[in-house]
């Protein structure tokens, strides 16, 4: 069977978040199940730079306006087809904003360009791959779906899944006949939505199937509360709407082979993990003695309870722990880890930005992983701690509550907790929840066991591969 995966980023040639990782891994994942994957991404300086053996497929006097073509290559590992059209993607830095932050003020017409390159491979432009299924993650393949649906019947069926509902790529009405689409696509049954366009919306209400990356957040998103506005829409679909738990890539996760770590090491072999947490004091600029140490590798945004835990800080440091940030986003929440640094040197360390080798040795050397998350949609950084032995500390919301198990009582005598969970998201929860990783951290035994419990755990795509094939499958019969 062949799938065309329609993605704006992929790893390891373009990542912002989580939707990198997961486009990335998906093709190897999904070839065990009889899959030919190829993954459809921007032509972005870093991709097109990375492009290997590329052909041109398809060409395009004017899409939406503008000179573009396809390519098809190998870049990272992964069989790709790029949509080459330089007015809209040869730009530096982030692949949705201008250097100063702001959202690119045409990704309407960029990611609307992109979905209807990515239709028209889905209803058999490009003869030498032609996909059964094409599978659009977020807001910026959102159009796809629609574009499938108003074109000719033998088209391919669509996937539609949601990483984040908090990104729905809603754009003016103003934009709508520009998009080349028919006139009775301006509806409610169509892409109308709250009086202008939504991307998002428009492939929830036309793709065959609806998946997001957990169960628990499939039920989240259905409520008012966790719809953000697309719930009524969501509980109309409630019979093609299910949960698919994200994996991770275990080879590049993989703590007794990582080349970003100061030592490698394997459950057997826990007491090597010390040289790690000498490396990330170094890098952080903590005291380097063998204190507890939580981490942080996360957008600093409300979303991500990120001013939840700056509250929490006097009270962590009061408990004789360390605290490791990685991580950038809103302005006043930086501001927050960065005056607790200087409040508490060699306590507090912040690194701004991203470094996927400062993740890995983070995962690699801290005791513990914070995700106080307000709303997760399933989160990948959880998986990253369990599998490095960094125990996940997170809030029990989507796929956070289905991936990490509960130090409690009941849990410890059976001898099954990964983690610590904590509710509400708050800071009075969040505090004790701290309290509780940091006292169970000075029973040697225990803690040694809720490690090995979390690196033994089978975080692999291979089970949600089998969903994902089966759910494909499913569509074409």
């Amino acid at each position: 069977m062949r799938v065309l995966s329609v993605a704006s980023e992929v790893f390891p040639l373009v990542k912002t978040g989580g939707l990198a990782d997961v486009a990335g891994a998906l093709p190897a994942a999904l070839a065990g199940e009889g899959i030919a994957m190829r993954v459809m991404v921007p032509g972005y300086r870093d991709v097109l730079g990375a492009l290997s053996g590329a052909t041109e497929i398809h060409g395009y006097a004017s899409l939406l306006g503008t000179p573009a073509r396809l390519l098809a290559g190998t870049a990272g590992g992964l069989d790709l087809i790029v949509l080459d059209a330089p007015a809209l993607f040869d730009r530096p830095g982030n692949p949705y904003l201008t250097p100063d932050g702001a959202d690119w003020p045409d990704n309407w017409r960029r990611f609307a360009a992109f979905c209807r390159a990515a239709a028209d491979v889905g209803a058999g432009a490009v003869e030498s791959f032609v996909p059964d299924v094409v599978h659009c993650h977020d807001w910026q393949a959102g159009l796809v779906p629609a574009y499938l649906h108003y074109a000719e019947p033998t088209a391919a069926r669509s996937v539609m899944t949601i990483h984040n509902i908090a990104f729905q790529g809603r754009f003016p009405a103003s934009v709508f006949p520009h998009l080349g689409l028919p006139p009775q696509a301006w509806d409610v049954e169509g892409v109308e939505y709250y009086g202008g366009v939504g991307f998002l919306k428009a492939g929830l209400r036309h793709a065959g199937a609806i998946t997001t990356v957990s169960p628990t957040y499939a039920e989240e998103i259905c409520t008012q509360s966790g719809g953000m506005g697309l719930d009524g829409l969501l509980r109309q679909r409630s019979e093609v709407l299910s949960g698919i738990v994200n994996g991770i890539d275990t080879a590049v996760w993989d703590p007794a082979a990582d080349p970003n770590l100061a030592a490698n090491y394997t459950a057997a072999t826990l007491p090597r993990r010390a040289a790690n947490k000498r490396a990330i004091a170094e890098a952080f600029a903590l005291t380097p003695d063998d204190s507890f140490l939580f981490c942080v590798v996360s957008r600093l945004g409300w979303q991500k309870g990120m001013d939840i835990l700056g509250e929490c800080i006097d009270g962590l440091v009061a408990l004789g722990a360390r605290l490791a940030v990685l991580g950038s986003g809103e302005a006043a929440i930086e501001g927050m880890f960065r005056a607790a640094a200087a409040r508490y040197p060699g306590r507090v360390g912040i690194v701004t930005g991203y470094s996927e080798p400062l993740s890995h040795l983070l995962q690699g050397g801290s005791d513990s992983v914070l995700v106080p998350s307000r709303f997760e949609p399933c989160g990948l950084t959880q998986f990253y701690g369990l599998r490095y032995g960094c125990v996940p500390l997170v809030s029990r919301v989507g796929g956070l509550a289905d991936t990490v198990i509960d130090a409690n009582l009941a849990a410890l005598d059976r001898g099954v907790a990964t983690g610590f969970q904590f509710l509400p998201v708050e800071v009075p929860a969040l505090t004790r929840a701290i309290a509780r990783a940091i006292d169970l951290h000075r029973h040697a035994k225990a803690w040694k066991k809720l490690q090995q419990n979390g690196m033994k755990s089978d975080l692999s795509w291979g089970a949600s591969a089998r969903r994902y094939a089966d759910l494909y499958r499913s569509l074409v019969a």
